[in-house]
């Protein structure tokens, strides 16, 4: 019986090269189909270019940026324009003060005239004040002008008894003056206690009020007339008696003013 022998793997044929194809890399990178092309650019020459889809919102954005940036220049503008004439206003202020060399005028109650105090009567008041005011003015260089809307107030323990305005007039320089003004109250309504307070003070020779003065003024200094500066002065002064010949006991006087 004859051998039967298989036959082993053909031979290669003459065109077909022996080598094995190459096994594909290990790489996790895609491989570029063919056609294709990968291009390598540097990081930092990449531009980013935003997506049609967000090219609205990027130029709203830009907008919202530049107007903000616009508003902080005039915010930057004005405060420096502010601060510029502040600066300006202190270096007047100080060349003033140091050429004129201002004072402050001084001021008292020198006389009280009182009527229309009737504490034995439960009627309503009228009480009237005739009150002499002093304004001394020691400056050498400055002129104060009294202008109108003054007003000049007696109260009793808060109570506002009585009120008035100061003359409108003009004080020179190294001058006082003593103007009188008539404070008039009406229909002014007293409880008992305060009746008895004021009753009792009475007979002890010593009724305490208070006096508020306040009058714009204009300081003139050389050729120049500043803007109206209000004075203010409140003035505690007691009195023996509640007459017309009524004499002051005692008398306090503070002042200051108002830009």
């Amino acid at each position: 019986m004859a051998e039967r022998i298989h036959p082993g793997d053909s031979p290669p044929s003459s065109g077909e090269h022996s080598n094995p194809k190459p096994a594909p890399p290990s790489s996790d990178k895609p491989i570029p189909q063919p056609g294709t092309y990968v291009v390598q650019i540097p990081k930092d020459q990449v531009y980013r270019v935003p997506p049609p889809e967000n090219a609205r919102r990027y130029a709203h954005l830009s907008k919202r940026k530049s107007s903000r940036s616009t508003c902080c220049r005039c915010c930057c503008c004005l405060l420096t324009t502010i601060l510029s004439l502040l600066l300006a206003a202190a270096i007047a202020a100080a060349v003033i003060y140091f050429v004129f060399k201002p004072e402050a005028p001084n001021y008292s109650v020198e006389s009280v005239a009182i009527k229309g105090f009737n504490l034995t009567s439960p009627s309503a008041l009228s009480p009237e004040f005739d009150v002499t005011v002093r304004a001394d003015n020691g400056n050498d260089k400055i002129g104060i002008y009294y202008e109108k809307g003054s007003s000049v107030n007696v109260y009793y323990q808060d109570v506002n008894l009585s009120n008035g305005a100061l003359p409108v007039f003009f004080q020179p320089t190294n001058n006082v003056t003593l103007f009188k003004t008539a404070l008039k109250g009406s229909g002014i309504e007293l409880t008992a206690a305060l009746l008895r307070s004021i009753s009792n003070d009475q007979n002890k020779g010593t009724v305490p009020f208070t006096l508020k003065l306040r009058a714009p003024v204009k300081i003139k200094a050389g050729s120049v007339k500043t803007w109206k500066i209000t004075v203010k002065v409140t003035c505690k002064i007691t009195v023996d008696k509640l007459t017309a010949s009524s004499k002051i006991v005692s008398k306090d006087c503070d002042y200051g003013v108002d830009l």
